[in-house]
Parts: C-alpha cells; structure tokens; sequence
C-alpha cells in the first residue's frame, strides 16, 4: 500500500517535535560541568536533576499513555511541547537549586508526551509492514537532538551564557507548538479524534490487560535492558566521564557524542529490516545489544589507565544500538496489543528504560561523591567503580527478558504458534542451501 505525501508530512512534523524534545532531554547532561559551577553542587546533587527529570518521565508514561488513548497524539504533542518550553524558560532564569529542579520537573512532564505521541501517528498513517523501520526512523533521527545539545546548544552556553542558551532551547518548543497545530492530524481520515469521557474505568481495564500479557511485558523489561545504557551516556556521565574521568577535551567529547547518533542512525534500519524479516527473533537482537554494551563498557574499565581513542570509539559505537535496541521493545507491545490500547501498552513499555536510567544515573553519582567525599572533581578510578552500577542492571534485565519470554512462547503455542529452536533453524536452513547445490 502506498504511502500518501501527507502521512510524510505529519510524520515529519512529529520527528522535529521529538528531535527538539531530546534535545531539551540531554542538554542538563551536556552542561553538568557549568551547572556545577553555577548552582556549587556535588555529583549526587547534579546527578538528582537528571534522576528527578527521568522520574517524572517514567512515572508519567502510564498515565500519559492512558490519555494518549483518550485524546489522542495531535493534543498530546502540542501539550508536551509548551510545557517542556516552560520548564526551559523557568531553568533559564534558574538561581538556586529547587526553581532548577522545577524547570527540569516540567521538561521531563513534557518529553513524556512526545515520543508515544510520535509512535501512534506512526502507527495510524504507514502500513503494518513499515511500521517497524518507521519506529527505528524516528527514534534514531530524533536522536539528532543529541548533537543538536552537543555542539550548537554547548557552542551558545559557552559564548553567550548559560540563560541564552536554555531560553533558546525552550523557543525550539514554541517553534513545535506551532508546526504541529497547523500541519498534524491524528489518522488519514479525521484531524483531531474526539476526546473520550467517561472511559476511565474502561482505560484500567486496558491497563490491567496490557500488563498482564507476557508480551507486553517482554516489551518493557527489553526496553530496560537496552536502552538505559545510551540514556546514562548521553543524558549525565557520558560527557564527565570523557573529559574528567578520561582527561579528554570537550570537542572530543562531543564529537564522539556525535558519532553515537550517526552510528546509530546506521543501526538502526538494519535492526528495523531484521525486525520485519524476523519477527520470531526479535528477542536474540535485544539479547545481542546487551551483550555488545555490556563487552564495551567492560573493555573500558579494565583497560589499565587511561583508554585509547580506538576503545572510546569502539564504546560508543555499541552505545550506538541502545537505542535501535530499545525501539524493538516498542514492536512487542504492537504485535501483542489491540490498537484500542496500543498507546497504554507503549506507555508501560517506555517506563523500562528510563526507569533502569535514572537507577543508574544516581548510582553513579552516589559512588562517586562516596568516593570523592562530595568534591566535584573526579579521578578515572573513580569512575571505574561508580560505572559499575551498569552491571546490575543488565543481569536483572536479563532474568526479566528471559522470563518473560519463556511466558510468551507459551501463550503462542498455545494458539499454534510455535518458536524452533535456533540450532533447528540453522540445520534446516543448511540443508536446504545443500538441496539447492
């Protein structure tokens, strides 16, 4: 089925909406040196804005995704993208700790609503078929947000100060707000979907639903596991960890903050091709993003001294499938929900993710301030300890994913659908190529 030139245009507007709503995201991270400095604050308190901000996002996802359901994506993005403008305006004229935090309360309340928003626009105007590499498409070009904070947004903070910068960030959102009023429609053949009243009790029951398939739950303990390892570098310890940690300069820093998205802007359709092609095997590619981070950031903690460039290079080259990886989960809770709670399913998923992150974010920062007795300078062992906090993630991940998984290979043998077992496949696969000779 052919795709129309407005679903091109509504899908275009929703990216600029998230590619601005990560840069709000990430941009504490990329100036937690000079917020430091500006607000005198240890590494746990620094870490806190980060842990606070993601807080408010993972406990939002439920709710939001049940009023996703309820008012649908069109209101929900223009909602997300004025509130996140105020809570950079409010960190713009930020002179104490609490009003920052406030600020980054209201950003995390907004970056809530978009990128579920995004994804159901998605789901509404491309074909079943397309909509795996639409979903690794949006989530791996929004991530242009990330350079936008490391370089552009980092290049205004240093030259014009730190109220410019974040006041010019929060008129990305005014921009979004505009765009989307005039150009977004919720599906092909309604502009707007009526608001539902009255379905609360309705929209529990769905939640109830939606948690109880293993599916879904698969969905959120992969996007757990994933996607929390690129979110901690890019949102708080990445660019420490490079210049205080690695005594490397801010330009490398971002530059290779910058080759993290790119990378993965690679990535990404190839695991939304493989996704389409093998559905049946999405979980060995979640597996597979695990390993390869969890080897990466290995490799760079043991490694004695200070790490070469080609091992930090190597690091955020596997970083770079954190977020190719976390967007698989995403396609779990499509295939294993009914459209009526796609977006309450989406919502229990995205907690996963951000909710291991702010876990780790405030491990770092709570090992590291015990290591440093709360002193905001930061020596490489330091953070070789303090990074170890990844690690307990991914091993109860891994119990949540195989568990999970075992679950719903049940259910669908139950109705016939049954998973080989991979040395089976390659075996059959061998012996027909042998049949073909």
């Amino acid at each position: 089925m052919a795709t129309s030139r407005r679903a091109w245009v509504v899908w275009g507007v929703g990216l600029v909406a998230y590619i601005v709503a990560v840069l709000h995201r990430t941009s504490f991270g990329v100036s937690g040196l000079d917020a430091s400095a500006r607000f005198g604050i240890s590494a746990s308190v620094l870490a806190s804005f980060v842990v606070l901000q993601l807080l408010v996002y993972a406990g939002l996802q439920v709710p939001v995704g049940v009023l996703l359901d309820q008012i649908g994506p069109r209101r929900l993005l223009i909602i997300g993208a004025a509130i996140m403008a105020a809570g950079q305006v409010v960190l713009a004229a930020a002179g104490s700790v609490p009003v920052a935090m406030g600020g980054r309360v209201l950003v995390g309340a907004g970056d809530a609503m978009t990128f579920v928003s995004v994804l159901r626009l998605v789901a509404a105007w491309f074909p079943s078929g397309r909509v795996p590499v639409m979903t690794q498409l949006t989530g791996l070009i929004g991530q242009l947000g990330q350079v936008l904070s490391a370089v552009p947004f980092v290049a205004v903070l240093h030259q014009f100060g730190w109220p410019v910068a974040y006041t010019s960030a929060a008129s990305m959102s005014v921009l979004v707000v505009v765009l989307a009023v005039a150009a977004i429609r919720d599906a092909p053949d309604v502009r707007a979907v009526p608001i539902r009243t009255g379905v609360w009790g309705g929209a529990g029951r769905d939640l109830v639903t939606a948690w109880k398939h293993p599916g879904t739950r698969l969905g959120l303990w992969s996007h757990y596991s994933t996607g929390f390892a690129g979110i901690v570098f890019a949102m708080m310890w990445g660019f420490p960890f490079i210049v205080a940690g690695q005594g490397r300069s801010q330009a490398l820093a971002g530059t290779l903050l910058t080759l993290m998205v790119l990378a993965g802007g690679v990535a990404g359709p190839v695991l939304g091709v493989l996704v389409t092609r093998h559905p049946l095997r999405r979980s060995w590619l979640v597996l597979g993003v695990v390993v390869a981070n969890a080897a990466a950031w290995t490799l760079v903690i043991v490694w004695p001294g200070q790490a070469p460039i080609w091992t930090l290079v190597l690091l955020v080259l596997s970083l770079s499938l954190s977020g190719p990886g976390s967007m698989v989960a995403f396609d779990f809770a499509r295939t294993f929900n009914p459209p009526n709670r796609l977006g309450t399913a989406t919502g229990i998923v995205n907690v996963g993710g951000f909710t291991a992150a702010l876990i780790t974010i405030l491990g770092v920062g709570i090992v590291l301030d015990i290591r440093t007795g709360g002193a905001s300078t930061y020596e490489l062992d330091d953070f070789r300890i303090a990074l170890c906090v990844h690690y307990l993630i991914w091993v109860s991940g891994l119990v949540g994913i195989l568990r999970a998984r075992r679950l719903v290979r049940r259910r669908m043998a139950e109705h016939g659908v049954v998973v080989p077992p991979i040395r089976e496949v390659i075996e059959r696969r061998r012996r027909h190529r042998r049949s073909q000779t």
